[in-house]
């Protein structure tokens, strides 16, 4: 009996690190009866209010996603975990396989798609400057000689570099372990300016304790496209991910969901975003694609 025992335990865990090796989401999350959906504590996209609760326009997005997956396993049960990410952490905990779904604020882009997989576009950014409303800073150009937020790990420090080159502009860089740091770099007066994505930039300053001390000015620094991040080569665990976001495309609810996040009061503060949908996001929507950060840069 023991023998059979030893033996029934070390097929089952064989058969775990298989479902391991080969990124088998769907198979791990059938398995286990779990899944780890990868937040953001203070973005703009997904936040926490506290006490393990996460929330936001991706994280209820992906909540639904999983919830989707739910019904196409035939599970009865669920068990959903959040694992807060940062956007130096983010990648390793997806591939390591301790987040199944990210669904933060993470940009599309050629180099990270080395390593990891993207589901269709769900949101396209407009990077953006946040400045306090009566710094007299109008655009890049006003940027010389400031001090600069931006948060470590993201891409806005390299289309910063690449209009420091091109327009003669030297400002430096002071970087904000997270959103909620570098906003607070802006909001001490330790840094002139946050640039970063425009919804993060808007959801920061509408949870500010005076908003209209801030504004976000200037051209738009680069569009970039934001979607789900999964694990590199699991077709199937993909194709899982995007039909359940065409499909709240389809019915709608997507939309609905935005507007709930961004065009109506939002907790904690019960202060509204005022972001509308734009343009490129519809775009995306009406044509699902996960196009990297680089197909938009042609255009």
């Amino acid at each position: 009996m023991k023998k059979h025992l030893l033996a029934l335990a070390i097929t089952t865990l064989a058969a775990t690190a298989a479902v391991a090796q080969t990124g088998d989401t769907l198979a791990k999350i059938k398995s286990s009866g779990s899944a780890t959906l990868g937040v953001r504590e203070s973005s703009g996209l997904g936040y926490t209010l506290g006490n393990g609760k996460y929330v936001g326009f991706h994280t209820e997005m992906g909540e639904r996603v999983l919830a989707d997956i739910q019904k196409q396993l035939g599970l009865g049960k669920l068990e959903l975990k959040y694992q807060p990410v940062t956007s130096q952490n983010r990648i390793p905990l997806i591939t390591n396989g301790t987040v199944d779904l990210e669904c933060g604020s993470t940009t599309n882009n050629a180099a990270r798609q080395k390593d990891v997989a993207f589901a269709i576009t769900t949101y396209v950014e407009e990077v953006r400057i946040a400045v306090k409303a009566n710094s007299g800073i109008q655009a890049i150009k006003d940027l010389n000689g400031k001090n600069v937020a931006v948060t470590t790990g993201t891409t806005s420090v390299q289309h910063l570099r690449k209009h420091e080159r091109a327009g003669g502009v030297d400002f430096k860089e002071v970087m904000g372990k997270d959103h909620a740091d570098s906003f607070l770099l802006l909001e001490t007066g330790r840094a002139d300016a946050f640039v970063m994505d425009g919804s993060i930039l808007a959801a920061n300053i509408s949870k500010a304790k005076n908003p209209a001390d801030f504004k976000i000015v200037g051209e738009v620094i680069s569009v970039e496209p934001i979607a789900c991040m999964l694990r590199k080569d699991d077709l199937a665990f993909k194709k899982a991910v995007d039909d359940s976001i065409k499909r709240q495309i389809a019915d709608g609810s997507l939309a609905k969901l935005y507007d709930k996040w961004f065009m109506q009061p939002v907790p904690p503060t019960n202060t509204k975003i005022g972001l509308p949908l734009s343009e490129a996001t519809k775009a995306a929507w009406a044509n699902p694609n996960d196009k990297p950060l680089e197909d938009y840069a042609k255009k």
